[in-house]
């Protein structure tokens, strides 16, 4: 299948489980469980999120946490020619939906890539090798090419895929936390 036809069917797939709000939630926090117990969420003290949109994985809760725990948190605004760029946020952050219905924060706190010290990277489709197929803005892309900190992603089993090819551009990510083990998938 073509990268276009798999993000096309992986959003389909997305909206069907937020149509499961009991569903979603248990594997939401089987993966959060997972990550919140890893040294990569232990040693990070800046981390770099998206503001979900109903259909992804909630990021609300990592936010709350991190802010609990006196962790710092920045979220991307789109820039021109593809770029993107990370601001501070704290529970008070305004935010404005962008034409491609993200939420960026109203912040003027630029932090800097090396200030990062994880990613959490969205997509819609994840191979087993941590290869991801996104929105197709290819903002990440370009991000991590230049970025040196932990990269990670939070994924449903539904995501998971490895019947694609990943482009020479394409980066993985470092580690992926779902809610399969070894193959069997916890409901």
């Amino acid at each position: 299948m073509e990268k276009t036809e798999l993000r096309q069917s992986g959003i389909a797939t997305l909206k069907k489980l937020a149509e499961q709000p009991k569903k979603k939630a248990k594997k939401e926090e089987m993966i959060l469980a997972l990550f919140f117990a890893s040294w990569i969420w232990k040693e990070a003290n800046v981390i770099g999120m998206i503001r979900s949109t109903p259909f992804e994985f909630n990021t609300e809760p990592i936010m709350q946490r991190a802010w609990a725990e006196n962790k710092r948190v920045v979220v991307p605004k789109s820039l021109p020619k593809r770029q993107l760029a990370f601001y501070e946020v704290d529970p008070r952050t305004a935010y404005r939906t962008t034409k491609f219905g993200v939420d960026e924060p109203v912040s003027a706190l630029h932090v800097s890539k090396e200030e990062i010290d994880v990613l959490l990277v969205p997509g819609i489709i994840f191979s087993k090798d941590g290869y991801r197929i996104g929105f197709g803005g290819g903002f990440y892309d370009r991000y991590l090419a230049e970025y040196k900190g932990r990269t990670c992603s939070l994924v449903f089993s539904e995501q998971l895929n490895n019947d694609w090819q990943p482009d020479s551009f394409d980066l993985p990510v470092a580690r992926i936390f779902t809610d399969t083990f070894k193959g069997v998938t916890y409901e």
